[in-house]
Protein backbone atom coordinates (compact mmCIF):
# COMPACT_ATOMS: atom_id res chain seq x y z
CA UNK A 1 0.00 0.00 0.00
CA UNK A 2 3.06 2.53 1.20
CA UNK A 3 4.40 1.56 -2.20
CA UNK A 4 1.21 2.50 -4.40
CA UNK A 5 0.93 5.57 -2.54
CA UNK A 6 4.39 6.69 -2.96
CA UNK A 7 3.64 6.12 -7.04
CA UNK A 8 0.92 8.29 -6.84
CA UNK A 9 2.51 10.79 -5.14
CA UNK A 10 5.14 10.79 -7.62
CA UNK A 11 2.38 10.62 -10.41
CA UNK A 12 1.00 13.98 -8.99
CA UNK A 13 4.40 15.53 -8.40
CA UNK A 14 5.25 15.60 -12.41
CA UNK A 15 5.18 19.12 -14.60
CA UNK A 16 3.01 18.11 -17.04
CA UNK A 17 3.65 21.44 -19.00
CA UNK A 18 6.96 21.45 -18.68
CA UNK A 19 7.03 18.02 -19.97
CA UNK A 20 4.95 18.89 -23.14
CA UNK A 21 6.71 22.04 -23.81
CA UNK A 22 9.94 20.41 -23.83
CA UNK A 23 8.74 17.73 -26.19
CA UNK A 24 7.42 20.02 -28.32
CA UNK A 25 10.68 22.18 -28.59
CA UNK A 26 12.43 18.85 -28.92
CA UNK A 27 10.42 17.94 -32.02
CA UNK A 28 11.04 21.42 -33.59
CA UNK A 29 14.94 20.90 -33.12
CA UNK A 30 14.84 16.94 -34.39
CA UNK A 31 13.02 17.56 -37.80
CA UNK A 32 15.97 19.93 -39.57
CA UNK A 33 18.70 17.62 -38.01
CA UNK A 34 16.87 14.21 -38.93
CA UNK A 35 16.24 15.41 -42.63
CA UNK A 36 20.08 16.87 -42.84
CA UNK A 37 21.19 13.72 -41.76
CA UNK A 38 19.12 11.72 -44.82
CA UNK A 39 19.76 13.78 -47.36
CA UNK A 40 23.52 13.76 -46.35
CA UNK A 41 23.63 9.78 -46.81
CA UNK A 42 21.92 9.98 -49.87
CA UNK A 43 18.58 8.33 -48.35
CA UNK A 44 14.71 9.86 -49.04
CA UNK A 45 14.25 12.70 -46.19
CA UNK A 46 11.73 10.89 -44.87
CA UNK A 47 13.59 7.79 -43.43
CA UNK A 48 15.39 10.74 -41.08
CA UNK A 49 11.95 11.49 -40.02
CA UNK A 50 10.36 8.30 -39.69
CA UNK A 51 14.05 7.44 -37.66
CA UNK A 52 12.97 10.27 -35.24
CA UNK A 53 9.92 9.08 -34.23
CA UNK A 54 10.42 5.21 -34.08
CA UNK A 55 13.68 6.10 -32.30
CA UNK A 56 11.85 8.43 -30.01
CA UNK A 57 8.47 6.55 -29.01
CA UNK A 58 10.74 3.22 -28.50
CA UNK A 59 13.28 4.54 -26.64
CA UNK A 60 10.92 6.84 -24.32
CA UNK A 61 8.89 3.63 -23.18
CA UNK A 62 11.38 0.95 -23.14
CA UNK A 63 14.67 3.21 -22.68
CA UNK A 64 16.33 3.23 -19.18
CA UNK A 65 17.08 6.70 -18.71
CA UNK A 66 14.14 9.35 -18.60
CA UNK A 67 14.76 12.52 -20.10
CA UNK A 68 17.20 10.67 -22.98
CA UNK A 69 16.02 11.68 -26.29
CA UNK A 70 16.93 9.52 -29.52
CA UNK A 71 16.39 9.91 -33.19
CA UNK A 72 17.95 9.65 -36.66
CA UNK A 73 21.22 10.93 -36.00
CA UNK A 74 24.47 11.59 -38.29
CA UNK A 75 26.96 9.27 -35.71
CA UNK A 76 25.24 6.09 -36.91
CA UNK A 77 24.39 6.86 -40.35
CA UNK A 78 27.95 8.38 -41.56
CA UNK A 79 29.54 4.69 -40.94
CA UNK A 80 26.63 3.04 -43.11
CA UNK A 81 26.85 5.86 -45.94
CA UNK A 82 29.59 3.17 -48.06
CA UNK A 83 27.06 0.54 -47.92
CA UNK A 84 24.23 2.60 -49.46
CA UNK A 85 26.49 3.86 -52.18
CA UNK A 86 27.52 0.05 -52.82
CA UNK A 87 24.54 -1.64 -51.92
CA UNK A 88 21.52 0.72 -51.74
CA UNK A 89 18.68 1.26 -49.22
CA UNK A 90 17.68 -2.55 -48.31
CA UNK A 91 21.30 -3.42 -46.83
CA UNK A 92 20.81 -0.49 -45.12
CA UNK A 93 17.74 -1.46 -43.37
CA UNK A 94 18.74 -4.99 -43.32
CA UNK A 95 22.36 -3.90 -41.60
CA UNK A 96 20.16 -1.72 -39.16
CA UNK A 97 18.39 -4.55 -37.91
CA UNK A 98 21.27 -6.83 -37.72
CA UNK A 99 22.84 -3.16 -35.39
CA UNK A 100 20.12 -3.41 -33.17
CA UNK A 101 19.97 -7.26 -32.48
CA UNK A 102 23.78 -6.55 -31.73
CA UNK A 103 22.68 -4.00 -29.63
CA UNK A 104 20.22 -5.66 -27.71
CA UNK A 105 22.38 -8.72 -26.95
CA UNK A 106 24.69 -6.02 -25.30
CA UNK A 107 21.52 -5.33 -23.07
CA UNK A 108 20.81 -8.73 -22.46
CA UNK A 109 24.36 -10.08 -21.44
CA UNK A 110 24.80 -6.76 -19.29
CA UNK A 111 27.63 -5.41 -20.60
CA UNK A 112 26.42 -2.19 -20.52
CA UNK A 113 28.18 -1.07 -17.62
CA UNK A 114 31.31 -0.94 -19.50
CA UNK A 115 30.76 2.55 -20.16
CA UNK A 116 31.82 3.26 -16.39
CA UNK A 117 35.71 2.78 -18.01
CA UNK A 118 35.55 5.70 -19.87
CA UNK A 119 38.01 8.29 -18.05
CA UNK A 120 36.90 12.15 -17.73
CA UNK A 121 39.15 13.24 -19.65
CA UNK A 122 37.68 11.65 -22.72
CA UNK A 123 34.56 12.38 -21.61
CA UNK A 124 35.35 15.90 -21.82
CA UNK A 125 37.18 15.39 -24.72
CA UNK A 126 33.82 13.72 -26.57
CA UNK A 127 31.20 16.54 -25.64
CA UNK A 128 33.74 19.60 -26.95
CA UNK A 129 34.45 17.63 -29.91
CA UNK A 130 30.36 16.61 -29.79
CA UNK A 131 29.69 20.56 -29.55
CA UNK A 132 31.90 21.48 -31.93
CA UNK A 133 30.17 19.56 -34.83
CA UNK A 134 26.93 20.80 -33.75
CA UNK A 135 28.22 23.91 -33.82
CA UNK A 136 30.13 23.74 -37.19
CA UNK A 137 26.64 22.07 -38.72
CA UNK A 138 24.84 25.04 -37.57
CA UNK A 139 27.08 27.57 -39.85
CA UNK A 140 26.52 25.32 -42.68
CA UNK A 141 23.07 26.14 -43.00
CA UNK A 142 24.21 29.72 -44.32
CA UNK A 143 24.78 28.02 -47.74
CA UNK A 144 22.65 27.99 -49.98
CA UNK A 145 21.74 24.80 -52.61
CA UNK A 146 21.53 26.17 -56.65
CA UNK A 147 21.96 23.84 -59.81
CA UNK A 148 23.22 21.39 -57.54
CA UNK A 149 25.97 23.84 -56.39
CA UNK A 150 26.66 24.84 -52.32
CA UNK A 151 27.99 28.41 -52.26
CA UNK A 152 27.64 30.93 -48.67
CA UNK A 153 25.02 33.24 -48.19
CA UNK A 154 25.78 36.93 -49.22
CA UNK A 155 24.54 40.26 -48.74
CA UNK A 156 21.30 41.02 -48.08
CA UNK A 157 19.97 37.32 -47.30
CA UNK A 158 23.55 37.08 -45.15
CA UNK A 159 22.39 39.71 -42.72
CA UNK A 160 18.48 38.45 -42.73
CA UNK A 161 20.03 35.04 -41.49
CA UNK A 162 22.67 36.43 -39.02
CA UNK A 163 20.26 38.90 -38.08
CA UNK A 164 17.36 36.77 -37.22
CA UNK A 165 19.92 33.89 -35.71
CA UNK A 166 21.53 37.10 -33.34
CA UNK A 167 17.69 37.79 -32.49
CA UNK A 168 17.26 33.78 -31.30
CA UNK A 169 20.25 33.72 -29.45
CA UNK A 170 19.19 36.86 -27.12
CA UNK A 171 15.78 35.31 -26.58
CA UNK A 172 17.17 32.39 -25.76
CA UNK A 173 19.45 33.84 -22.97
CA UNK A 174 16.92 36.63 -21.94
CA UNK A 175 13.81 35.00 -21.47
CA UNK A 176 14.48 32.59 -18.84
CA UNK A 177 15.10 36.31 -16.90
CA UNK A 178 11.23 37.13 -17.41
CA UNK A 179 10.06 33.70 -17.17
CA UNK A 180 10.46 30.10 -16.99
CA UNK A 181 7.24 28.81 -17.13
CA UNK A 182 7.88 28.13 -20.73
CA UNK A 183 11.31 27.00 -22.70
CA UNK A 184 12.89 29.77 -23.92
CA UNK A 185 14.27 27.92 -26.94
CA UNK A 186 10.64 26.92 -27.78
CA UNK A 187 9.59 30.93 -26.84
CA UNK A 188 12.51 31.58 -29.39
CA UNK A 189 11.54 29.47 -32.39
CA UNK A 190 7.53 31.08 -32.08
CA UNK A 191 9.18 34.58 -31.81
CA UNK A 192 11.37 34.44 -34.60
CA UNK A 193 8.86 32.44 -37.12
CA UNK A 194 5.91 35.03 -36.49
CA UNK A 195 8.32 37.81 -36.70
CA UNK A 196 9.08 36.38 -40.80
CA UNK A 197 5.95 35.57 -41.42
CA UNK A 198 4.06 38.50 -40.27
CA UNK A 199 6.39 40.45 -41.94
CA UNK A 200 6.82 38.64 -45.04
CA UNK A 201 10.79 38.31 -44.49
CA UNK A 202 12.50 36.47 -47.35
CA UNK A 203 14.50 33.77 -45.61
CA UNK A 204 16.09 30.07 -45.98
CA UNK A 205 12.82 27.97 -44.08
CA UNK A 206 12.84 24.39 -43.49
CA UNK A 207 11.09 23.88 -46.85
CA UNK A 208 14.22 24.91 -48.47
CA UNK A 209 16.10 21.51 -47.21
CA UNK A 210 13.02 18.80 -47.79
CA UNK A 211 9.50 18.51 -47.54
CA UNK A 212 8.85 17.05 -44.27
CA UNK A 213 5.12 15.53 -45.61
CA UNK A 214 4.40 11.86 -45.77
CA UNK A 215 1.96 9.16 -44.05
CA UNK A 216 2.49 6.31 -41.50
CA UNK A 217 5.43 3.88 -41.55
CA UNK A 218 4.67 0.62 -43.23
CA UNK A 219 6.07 -2.77 -41.73
CA UNK A 220 8.85 -4.05 -44.54
CA UNK A 221 11.03 -7.08 -44.87
CA UNK A 222 14.32 -6.09 -46.27
CA UNK A 223 14.16 -7.24 -50.04
CA UNK A 224 17.61 -8.60 -49.50
CA UNK A 225 19.29 -12.26 -50.31
CA UNK A 226 18.92 -14.13 -47.26
CA UNK A 227 22.74 -15.94 -47.61
CA UNK A 228 25.74 -15.92 -45.84
CA UNK A 229 27.56 -13.80 -48.70
CA UNK A 230 24.66 -11.39 -47.68
CA UNK A 231 25.87 -11.42 -43.76
CA UNK A 232 29.28 -11.03 -44.73
CA UNK A 233 28.71 -7.69 -46.70
CA UNK A 234 26.44 -6.00 -43.63
CA UNK A 235 28.02 -7.57 -40.46
CA UNK A 236 30.83 -5.05 -40.21
CA UNK A 237 28.87 -2.23 -41.18
CA UNK A 238 25.96 -3.15 -38.21
CA UNK A 239 28.52 -3.96 -35.74
CA UNK A 240 30.42 -0.27 -36.30
CA UNK A 241 27.02 0.93 -36.17
CA UNK A 242 25.84 -0.67 -32.83
CA UNK A 243 29.25 -0.21 -31.51
CA UNK A 244 28.66 4.12 -32.20
CA UNK A 245 25.48 3.92 -31.06
CA UNK A 246 26.07 2.73 -27.91
CA UNK A 247 28.37 4.64 -27.01
CA UNK A 248 27.21 7.64 -27.61
CA UNK A 249 23.97 6.64 -25.91
CA UNK A 250 25.40 5.14 -23.23
CA UNK A 251 27.46 8.62 -22.82
CA UNK A 252 24.54 10.51 -23.12
CA UNK A 253 23.31 8.71 -20.32
CA UNK A 254 26.25 9.07 -18.01
CA UNK A 255 25.51 12.99 -18.54
CA UNK A 256 22.01 13.23 -17.92
CA UNK A 257 22.85 11.19 -14.83
CA UNK A 258 25.26 14.05 -13.69
CA UNK A 259 22.74 16.66 -14.35
CA UNK A 260 20.08 14.97 -12.56
CA UNK A 261 21.78 13.44 -10.25
CA UNK A 262 20.03 10.60 -10.57
CA UNK A 263 20.94 6.95 -11.86
CA UNK A 264 19.91 5.12 -15.23
CA UNK A 265 19.89 1.86 -16.56
CA UNK A 266 22.73 1.18 -18.97
CA UNK A 267 21.86 -2.51 -19.85
CA UNK A 268 18.25 -1.33 -20.22
CA UNK A 269 18.85 1.40 -22.52
CA UNK A 270 21.12 -0.87 -24.59
CA UNK A 271 18.39 -3.30 -24.74
CA UNK A 272 16.03 -0.77 -25.57
CA UNK A 273 18.33 1.32 -28.52
CA UNK A 274 18.73 -2.09 -30.05
CA UNK A 275 14.57 -2.72 -30.02
CA UNK A 276 14.44 0.76 -31.86
CA UNK A 277 16.82 -0.10 -34.43
CA UNK A 278 15.11 -3.47 -35.35
CA UNK A 279 11.86 -1.85 -35.60
CA UNK A 280 13.57 0.92 -37.29
CA UNK A 281 14.88 -1.37 -40.03
CA UNK A 282 11.37 -2.97 -40.11
CA UNK A 283 9.82 0.29 -40.65
CA UNK A 284 11.61 2.29 -43.26
CA UNK A 285 13.76 4.58 -41.04
CA UNK A 286 17.52 5.02 -41.13
CA UNK A 287 18.28 3.54 -37.71
CA UNK A 288 20.05 6.07 -34.57
CA UNK A 289 20.72 6.51 -31.49
CA UNK A 290 20.77 8.77 -28.54
CA UNK A 291 21.00 12.74 -29.63
CA UNK A 292 22.79 15.02 -27.17
CA UNK A 293 21.85 18.15 -28.46
CA UNK A 294 18.19 17.03 -28.59
CA UNK A 295 18.95 15.73 -24.78
CA UNK A 296 20.44 18.75 -23.27
CA UNK A 297 17.78 20.74 -25.08
CA UNK A 298 15.00 18.35 -23.46
CA UNK A 299 16.58 18.37 -20.28
CA UNK A 300 17.04 22.26 -20.22
CA UNK A 301 13.66 22.72 -20.85
CA UNK A 302 12.68 20.85 -17.46
CA UNK A 303 11.91 17.42 -18.61
CA UNK A 304 12.51 14.52 -16.14
CA UNK A 305 10.25 11.98 -17.27
CA UNK A 306 9.47 9.73 -20.39
CA UNK A 307 6.81 11.80 -20.79
CA UNK A 308 8.67 14.57 -22.80
CA UNK A 309 10.04 12.00 -25.42
CA UNK A 310 6.86 10.72 -25.51
CA UNK A 311 5.29 14.38 -27.08
CA UNK A 312 8.39 15.08 -28.80
CA UNK A 313 8.24 11.55 -31.06
CA UNK A 314 4.44 12.05 -31.17
CA UNK A 315 4.66 15.27 -32.50
CA UNK A 316 7.17 14.16 -35.34
CA UNK A 317 4.65 12.05 -36.18
CA UNK A 318 1.80 14.33 -36.25
CA UNK A 319 4.14 16.51 -38.28
CA UNK A 320 4.55 14.07 -41.30
CA UNK A 321 1.33 13.28 -41.55
CA UNK A 322 -1.01 17.02 -41.05
CA UNK A 323 1.61 19.55 -39.88
CA UNK A 324 3.67 19.77 -42.51
CA UNK A 325 2.38 23.19 -43.99
CA UNK A 326 3.31 24.75 -40.79
CA UNK A 327 6.56 23.53 -39.78
CA UNK A 328 7.79 23.89 -43.90
CA UNK A 329 7.25 27.46 -42.86
CA UNK A 330 9.77 27.62 -40.24
CA UNK A 331 13.01 30.06 -40.71
CA UNK A 332 16.22 27.83 -40.04
CA UNK A 333 17.92 30.80 -38.62
CA UNK A 334 15.14 30.15 -35.79
CA UNK A 335 16.48 26.17 -35.44
CA UNK A 336 20.14 27.34 -36.15
CA UNK A 337 20.33 29.57 -33.18
CA UNK A 338 18.80 27.18 -30.49
CA UNK A 339 20.93 24.29 -31.68
CA UNK A 340 23.76 26.89 -31.44
CA UNK A 341 23.01 28.19 -27.89
CA UNK A 342 23.16 23.73 -27.24
CA UNK A 343 26.08 23.37 -28.60
CA UNK A 344 27.42 26.25 -26.79
CA UNK A 345 26.08 24.60 -23.71
CA UNK A 346 27.44 21.11 -24.61
CA UNK A 347 31.22 22.55 -24.23
CA UNK A 348 32.35 21.47 -21.03
CA UNK A 349 34.11 25.26 -19.98
CA UNK A 350 35.48 23.52 -17.14
CA UNK A 351 37.84 21.71 -18.56
CA UNK A 352 39.64 24.78 -20.01
CA UNK A 353 39.37 26.29 -16.18
CA UNK A 354 40.93 23.54 -14.83
CA UNK A 355 43.42 22.35 -17.88
CA UNK A 356 46.73 23.98 -15.90
CA UNK A 357 45.55 21.42 -13.12
CA UNK A 358 45.24 18.44 -14.72
CA UNK A 359 47.73 16.12 -15.74
CA UNK A 360 49.47 16.36 -19.09
CA UNK A 361 48.23 12.63 -20.29
CA UNK A 362 44.38 13.32 -19.61
CA UNK A 363 45.26 17.18 -21.10
CA UNK A 364 46.53 15.05 -24.12
CA UNK A 365 43.53 12.75 -24.22
CA UNK A 366 40.88 15.28 -24.02
CA UNK A 367 42.41 17.12 -27.26
CA UNK A 368 42.74 13.66 -29.09
CA UNK A 369 39.47 12.27 -28.42
CA UNK A 370 37.98 16.35 -29.52
CA UNK A 371 40.10 16.24 -32.44
CA UNK A 372 39.11 12.56 -33.79
CA UNK A 373 35.56 13.38 -33.01
CA UNK A 374 35.35 16.82 -34.83
CA UNK A 375 37.69 15.62 -37.81
CA UNK A 376 36.59 12.22 -38.52
CA UNK A 377 32.71 12.54 -37.20
CA UNK A 378 33.65 9.24 -35.62
CA UNK A 379 32.57 9.57 -32.18
CA UNK A 380 33.35 5.58 -31.37
CA UNK A 381 36.76 5.47 -32.83
CA UNK A 382 37.41 8.99 -30.59
CA UNK A 383 36.38 7.25 -27.53
CA UNK A 384 38.18 4.04 -28.28
CA UNK A 385 41.36 5.72 -29.05
CA UNK A 386 40.83 7.87 -25.55
CA UNK A 387 40.32 5.10 -23.51
CA UNK A 388 42.98 2.67 -25.13
CA UNK A 389 45.65 6.13 -24.24
CA UNK A 390 44.12 6.42 -20.55
CA UNK A 391 44.30 2.93 -20.23
CA UNK A 392 48.56 2.57 -21.26
CA UNK A 393 49.53 5.78 -19.03
CA UNK A 394 47.51 4.02 -16.29
CA UNK A 395 49.53 0.52 -16.87
CA UNK A 396 52.83 2.75 -17.29
CA UNK A 397 52.32 4.88 -13.54
CA UNK A 398 51.09 1.89 -12.57
CA UNK A 399 54.65 -0.38 -13.59
CA UNK A 400 56.99 2.68 -12.34
CA UNK A 401 55.05 2.12 -8.45
CA UNK A 402 56.73 -1.38 -7.71
CA UNK A 403 59.09 -1.02 -5.18
CA UNK A 404 60.82 -3.56 -2.66
CA UNK A 405 61.97 -3.12 0.82
CA UNK A 406 64.74 -5.52 1.49
CA UNK A 407 65.55 -7.38 5.06
CA UNK A 408 66.59 -10.12 6.79
CA UNK A 409 64.60 -11.99 9.36
CA UNK A 410 65.64 -13.42 12.80
CA UNK A 411 66.14 -16.61 11.42
CA UNK A 412 68.79 -15.03 8.71
CA UNK A 413 66.44 -15.49 5.38
CA UNK A 414 66.25 -12.48 2.99
CA UNK A 415 62.78 -10.75 2.91
CA UNK A 416 61.69 -9.06 0.36
CA UNK A 417 58.80 -6.37 1.29
CA UNK A 418 56.92 -5.68 -2.30
CA UNK A 419 55.14 -2.99 -2.36
CA UNK A 420 53.14 -2.14 -6.25
CA UNK A 421 50.85 -4.23 -7.98
CA UNK A 422 52.79 -7.13 -10.22
CA UNK A 423 51.15 -7.22 -13.83
CA UNK A 424 52.88 -6.74 -17.13
CA UNK A 425 53.84 -2.91 -17.07
CA UNK A 426 55.92 -3.90 -13.63
CA UNK A 427 57.74 -7.53 -14.46
CA UNK A 428 61.17 -6.05 -15.52
CA UNK A 429 61.31 -3.41 -12.63
CA UNK A 430 60.25 -6.24 -10.67
CA UNK A 431 63.20 -8.73 -11.44
CA UNK A 432 65.34 -6.20 -11.18
CA UNK A 433 64.80 -6.02 -7.61
CA UNK A 434 66.44 -9.39 -6.82
CA UNK A 435 70.18 -10.65 -6.34
CA UNK A 436 69.61 -14.21 -7.24
CA UNK A 437 73.83 -14.69 -6.67
CA UNK A 438 74.35 -13.21 -3.32
CA UNK A 439 70.53 -13.63 -1.28
CA UNK A 440 70.40 -15.87 1.09
CA UNK A 441 69.62 -20.32 0.76
CA UNK A 442 66.16 -19.20 1.58
CA UNK A 443 64.06 -16.25 0.09
CA UNK A 444 60.88 -14.56 0.90
CA UNK A 445 58.96 -12.30 -1.12
CA UNK A 446 55.95 -10.56 0.95
CA UNK A 447 52.72 -9.91 -0.71
CA UNK A 448 51.39 -7.96 1.82
CA UNK A 449 51.25 -4.63 0.01
CA UNK A 450 51.22 -6.13 -3.33
CA UNK A 451 49.68 -8.48 -5.35
CA UNK A 452 49.97 -10.78 -8.48
CA UNK A 453 47.81 -9.41 -11.25
CA UNK A 454 47.88 -11.01 -14.68
CA UNK A 455 49.38 -14.14 -16.57
CA UNK A 456 52.91 -12.07 -17.08
CA UNK A 457 53.11 -11.57 -13.25
CA UNK A 458 52.86 -15.76 -12.74
CA UNK A 459 55.57 -15.87 -16.15
CA UNK A 460 57.55 -13.32 -13.97
CA UNK A 461 57.87 -15.68 -10.40
CA UNK A 462 58.38 -18.37 -12.64
CA UNK A 463 61.24 -17.15 -14.17
CA UNK A 464 62.58 -15.90 -10.81
CA UNK A 465 61.94 -19.24 -8.87
CA UNK A 466 64.12 -20.89 -11.55
CA UNK A 467 66.59 -18.61 -10.72
CA UNK A 468 67.09 -19.14 -7.66
CA UNK A 469 66.60 -22.90 -8.11
CA UNK A 470 69.25 -23.11 -10.29
CA UNK A 471 71.68 -21.67 -7.73
CA UNK A 472 70.20 -24.23 -5.13
CA UNK A 473 68.15 -21.36 -3.65
CA UNK A 474 64.53 -21.73 -2.07
CA UNK A 475 61.79 -18.78 -3.30
CA UNK A 476 58.84 -18.51 -0.80
CA UNK A 477 55.83 -16.48 -1.38
CA UNK A 478 54.36 -14.89 1.72
CA UNK A 479 50.59 -12.89 2.59
CA UNK A 480 48.80 -13.40 -0.46
CA UNK A 481 45.52 -12.57 -1.13
CA UNK A 482 42.95 -15.17 -1.68
CA UNK A 483 42.37 -14.05 -5.67
CA UNK A 484 46.03 -14.47 -6.12
CA UNK A 485 45.98 -17.94 -4.59
CA UNK A 486 43.29 -18.93 -6.70
CA UNK A 487 45.57 -17.39 -9.94
CA UNK A 488 48.66 -19.57 -9.07
CA UNK A 489 46.54 -22.35 -7.97
CA UNK A 490 45.34 -22.30 -11.73
CA UNK A 491 48.36 -22.04 -13.08
CA UNK A 492 49.83 -24.98 -11.37
CA UNK A 493 50.67 -27.07 -14.41
CA UNK A 494 52.94 -24.04 -15.52
CA UNK A 495 54.44 -22.76 -12.28
CA UNK A 496 55.87 -24.60 -9.31
CA UNK A 497 55.65 -21.57 -6.20
CA UNK A 498 56.00 -22.44 -2.77
CA UNK A 499 53.34 -20.74 -0.31
CA UNK A 500 54.46 -19.98 3.03
CA UNK A 501 51.24 -19.25 4.95
CA UNK A 502 51.28 -17.09 7.76
CA UNK A 503 48.85 -17.69 11.19
CA UNK A 504 49.29 -13.93 12.04
CA UNK A 505 48.17 -12.81 8.97
CA UNK A 506 44.54 -13.22 7.93
CA UNK A 507 43.08 -12.40 4.32
CA UNK A 508 39.87 -11.90 3.71
CA UNK A 509 38.05 -14.93 2.04
CA UNK A 510 35.32 -15.01 -0.45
Amino acid sequence: MKTNSLNFQSFLNINYKNEILAGLTVSMTMIPESLSFAILAGLPPLMGLYAAFLMGIVTAVLGGRPGMVSGGAGATVVVLMALIVSHGTQYLLAAVVLAGVLQLLVGVFRLGKFVRLIPQPVMYGFLNGLAIIIFMAQVEQFKITEHGISTWMSGTMLYIMGGLTLLTVAVVIAFPKISKAIPSSLVAIIIVSALVYFLKIDTKTVADIASVKGSLPAFHIPDIPITMETLKIIFPYSMIMAGVGLIESLLTLNMVDEITRTKGNSNREAMAQGAANMVNGFFGGMGGCAMVAQTLVNIGAGARTRISAIIGALSILLIIIVGSPVIDQIPMAALVGVMMMVAIGTFQWVSLRIVNKMPKSDIFVGILVAAITVILHNLALAVLVGVIISALVFAWDNAKRIRARKSVDEEGNKVYEIYGPLFFGSTTAFADKFDVLHDTDKVIVDFKESRVADMSAIEALKKLTEQYKNHNKQLVLRHLSADCIRLLENAGGFIEINIEEDPTYNVMRE
